[in-house]
C-alpha cells in the first residue's frame, strides 16, 4: 500500500494538500502589510521559494519517500506557477525561458536559505532574504529581514518533529507570521503600503 500510494501521480490528493500548506504561508497579508513584501508576481514567488525551499528540505529528510515526494510537491509549485504566468499574458514562446529562469532562481535560493538553516544562522538567512525577496529595495528595511528571518526559523522548527505519518495524516501545523512580527521591537505597529494577496 505504501509503495502504491508514493508512485508518480497516485498522491495528487497529498501534492495538492501540502502545496496548499506552502501557498497558505504566502497569503499571509501581514507579509506584505507590515513585512514589506510586494504583491506583484515576482513578490510572491519570492515567498514562494522560500517557504517551498523550508518545506520541501525536511520532507527530504524523511526516508525512504521523503525525496521523491519533495520534488513531487516542487513539480506542483512549478506547474501552478506556469498556470499564474499564462494567466498574467506569458506566451507559449515566452514560456520556457520564463521557466527556465525561475528554476535557476528556485535552486540558487533554496540552497542560499537550506544553507542559512543547516547552519542555523539567522543573520546569513536575513542577509539572502535582503538580496532576494526584497531585491535591494530603498524602502525595505533589515528589520523587516530579521522578522521574516526570524519566521522562517520558527516554520523551520515547527518541522522538525515532521514524520511520514503526520504528513500522510493531516495538514501542516504552520505558525502564523502575525506573532512573529510582533515580538520584533522596531515592528510594532509597523505598516508598508505593499498590499495583501
Amino acid at each position: 500500500m505504501m509503495f502504491k500510494l508514493f508512485q508518480r501521480r497516485s498522491n495528487k490528493a497529498l501534492i495538492d494538500r501540502l502545496h496548499g500548506d506552502i501557498v497558505a504561508l504566502v497569503r499571509q497579508p501581514v507579509l506584505y502589510s507590515r513585512l514589506g513584501a510586494i504583491d506583484t508576481f515576482e513578490g510572491r514567488f519570492e515567498l514562494l521559494v522560500l517557504f517551498t525551499s523550508v518545506v520541501t528540505r525536511r520532507l527530504e529528510s524523511l526516508q525512504p519517500h521523503g525525496p521523491s515526494l519533495s520534488q513531487d510537491v516542487i513539480d506542483a509549485v512549478f506547474s501552478h506557477l506556469d498556470i499564474a504566468m499564462r494567466e498574467i499574458g506569458i506566451s507559449d514562446v515566452a514560456m520556457p525561458k520564463k521557466m527556465k529562469k525561475l528554476a535557476g532562481d528556485f535552486a540558487g535560493r533554496s540552497r542560499a536559505y537550506g544553507e542559512a538553516l543547516q547552519a542555523q544562522d539567522k543573520p546569513r538567512m536575513a542577509e539572502a532574504i535582503l538580496r532576494n525577496i526584497y531585491a535591494g529595495r530603498a524602502d525595505a528595511t533589515s528589520h523587516q529581514a530579521e522578522a521574516l528571518s526570524n519566521y522562517t526559523f520558527e516554520v523551520d522548527a515547527a518541522l522538525a518533529a515532521l514524520t511520514m505519518d503526520s504528513v500522510l495524516a493531516k495538514p501542516l501545523a504552520l505558525p502564523l507570521a502575525e506573532a512573529s512580527v510582533d515580538a520584533h521591537p522596531a515592528l510594532s505597529g509597523h505598516t508598508h503600503s505593499g498590499g495583501t494577496p
